[in-house]
């Protein structure tokens, strides 16, 4: 059964459009968001000065000690190709708030996305869900315009494929990414993948959560039924919900960044912080 974002979602696709580009500002924040014109920031050596090369490059020290000019050379910055794993399995799609765990996470990763491109590092999107939906890295907007806008419609009845995903991303890459997952987790698999990923790869996971998934407040003794496998099951409103802290404890244990994103709080300024700390956006430029 498929459904589309603006039917649990309060932003149109206008607003959705301003709410990701403002998102985008907010992680660009503070960064140099020039395009690369080949001018790196690490000094590696000093050699003699040919016709055509800048005045402002010279060494003048050297120059000074050597008699004749030299100019400094610097190691040009490398753009690491950004990947955006994001979960369309149907335990996304479903909660108890007016924005969805799958809403949420569309906006944040286009959010990202054109932050990245503001730091000229390309972008491409791999779909967590059984559906084929994988976008190479590209330097191309109007690229990250068409998938957010195929994003919006959903099923209720897609199963995660994280671990799978993850192990067929990384027998792809050829060369050192940057891998952001944005997910609920809900595949027991996945974190031993995203581990073997991390190895390789800068990883950081974007951990989505409903507060029913902690605990339903004066529910009663009720039947439910699991979003992506249909199994049911006999639960009450007392009984707590997942418990993130053994998960977040091995995370760390692991060198994974990660950070929990609720959707019955706001999450620019926690995200903004996130991005800040462990300079994700320029890491990921260099």
């Amino acid at each position: 059964m498929e459904g589309y974002l603006d039917q649990h979602d309060p932003l149109d696709w206008r607003r959705f459009l301003v709410v990701v580009r403002r998102l985008a500002d907010d992680l660009s924040y503070g960064t140099d968001r020039s395009p690369f014109l080949g001018a790196g920031i690490e000094y590696v050596q000093s050699r003699p000065y040919q016709p055509g090369d800048p005045v402002r490059s010279i060494d003048w020290r050297v120059t000074a000690r050597a008699g004749k000019v030299y100019v400094k050379e610097y190691e040009a910055p490398k753009r690491l190709p950004c990947q955006l794993l994001l979960d369309t399995s149907a335990s996304m799609a479903v909660g108890s708030q007016p924005r969805s765990k799958y809403a949420l996470a569309v906006q944040i990763a286009g959010g990202i996305a054109f932050a990245c491109l503001d730091r000229m590092s390309p972008v491409g999107l791999l779909g967590v869900g059984e559906r084929e939906f994988r976008i190479e890295p590209s330097l191309a907007r109007d690229r990250v315009l068409q998938w957010l806008h195929r994003l919006r419609r959903f099923r209720y009845d897609e199963r995660t494929t994280l671990s799978r995903r993850l192990a067929e991303l990384g027998a792809t890459l050829t060369s050192r990414a940057l891998v952001v997952v944005l997910s609920d987790l809900h595949d027991p698999r996945a974190l031993p993948a995203l581990k073997r990923m991390s190895q390789l790869h800068d990883c950081v996971l974007l951990l989505f959560r409903d507060p029913a998934e902690r605990r339903v407040s004066g529910a009663g003794v009720f039947r439910a039924r699991e979003a992506e496998t249909g199994r049911s099951f006999v639960t009450h409103g007392r009984r707590a919900g997942l418990d993130d802290a053994p998960l977040r404890a091995e995370l760390n244990r692991s060198g994974i960044d990660h950070l929990v994103i609720s959707t019955d709080e706001p999450f620019r300024q926690k995200l903004r912080h996130f991005f800040q700390s462990r300079d994700l956006l320029a890491r990921g430029a260099r």
